[in-house]
């Protein structure tokens, strides 16, 4: 089981589950072997490919069988769930990313309209500010008599 568990790809369960055949081949295994199919098409294979329906799988073997024909379409579905989810992270990073480069160009304009001109050492703090800064330099500004004191007193 916990080999299976700790299987990574379509091929470690392929050959995880090809050792269990093996192991449970004697009659009086049979017990232990009814166990392990049903921990299988209720519990293991659900987990691993959603929406699959595995009812029809009674024994070890059928279940062996369906994985040596099926393995090369999960590897590609496991792939692309992988890339989806690679993508969905890139997408929250550049909308992280695309939100703190618009507070600091809002912070950059606000200080510039009521300060004048920066220093290019000011507008470089600014811009690799992370966004709870930027947000106190931006509640600051209300206050501020010179630029100075935004960025000043953290």
């Amino acid at each position: 089981m916990f080999r299976l568990e700790g299987s990574r790809t379509p091929q470690d369960v392929e050959q995880v589950l090809a050792a269990l055949v093996e192991w449970l081949q004697s009659p009086e295994q049979a017990s232990l072997r009814r166990a392990f199919t049903v921990w299988l098409k209720r519990v293991f294979l659900p987990g691993r490919v959603p929406g699959v329906e595995f009812s029809n799988l009674n024994d070890l073997q059928e279940v062996q069988s369906m994985l040596a024909e099926r393995v090369i379409e999960w590897t590609e579905e496991w792939k692309r769930q992988g890339v989806e989810k690679g993508r969905l992270e890139g997408r929250q990073e550049g909308r992280q990313e695309g939100r703190q480069e618009g507070e600091a160009s809002l912070l950059l304009r606000q200080l510039e309209l009521r300060f004048g001109a920066l220093s290019e050492g000011d507008r470089a703090r600014v811009r690799s500010a992370d966004s709870d800064t930027l947000l106190r330099w931006g509640e600051r500004i209300l206050t501020a008599v010179t630029a100075e004191e935004v960025f000043n007193n953290l």
